[in-house]
């Protein structure tokens, strides 16, 4: 097993934008950081709960995974559409005192989330069950890439944060960027182009 391109894959892919990030990022410009972390901490438990799943599931799953793939493509699709529409409604609210993403809404997007999905059930069976297969060794590479993940996420909360007057000050602009960058996310996934 290649260790590096397998960390690099990880850190690649969980630190570019997608659904998650742009709603971390839109939430900590929207209400801070400090009160965005309870939907990282959501999304960091369902995307290791996800990679678990995959690990323990890969063999079951091996036959049915691109049927459950096509599934997750639409309804996560869908759900990208809803989310861009939110991110280019959303208004300049400094401390924000209005609804925000919370635990739940981070847990439960990760599901409905194809970009997460995709790689969480393509990353472990294909970097690592090739040559681990102990629960230690599975455990320890779950672990991992959880860790990356919510590095990822935490990151894109402070940038959020640490850029919120800038951000407040282009904020139309800024939630039609992301609104836009959601809307591509969710054609590209659909598999309608």
């Amino acid at each position: 097993m290649n260790l590096i391109s397998f960390i690099i894959y990880c850190i690649v892919v969980t630190f570019t934008p997608g659904p998650s990030n742009i709603v971390i990022l839109s939430s900590a410009r929207h209400y801070g950081a400090g009160r965005t972390m309870n939907y990282v901490w959501g999304a960091t438990l369902a995307f290791g709960l996800l990679l678990a799943s995959s690990a323990g599931l890969s063999h079951l799953l091996r036959e049915s995974l691109p049927y459950l793939l096509d599934g997750m493509r639409i309804v996560g699709s869908i759900y990208m559409v809803y989310l861009a529409y939110l991110v280019y409604k959303m208004g300049n609210v400094e401390g924000g005192s209005g609804a925000r993403p919370g635990f739940f809404t981070g847990f439960v997007m990760q599901f409905v989330n194809p970009k997460v999905i995709l790689f969480t059930f393509t990353v472990l069976p294909g970097y690592v069950l090739p040559y681990y297969d102990s629960v230690i060794a599975l455990s320890l590479f779950v672990l991992l890439v959880t860790v990356i993940g919510f590095m990822a996420y935490t990151s894109w909360a402070v940038f959020g944060a640490l850029l919120r007057r800038m951000l407040n000050r282009h904020l139309k602009l800024l939630n039609v960027v992301m609104a836009v960058f959601l809307v591509y996310s969710a054609i590209m996934v659909s598999g309608l182009i």
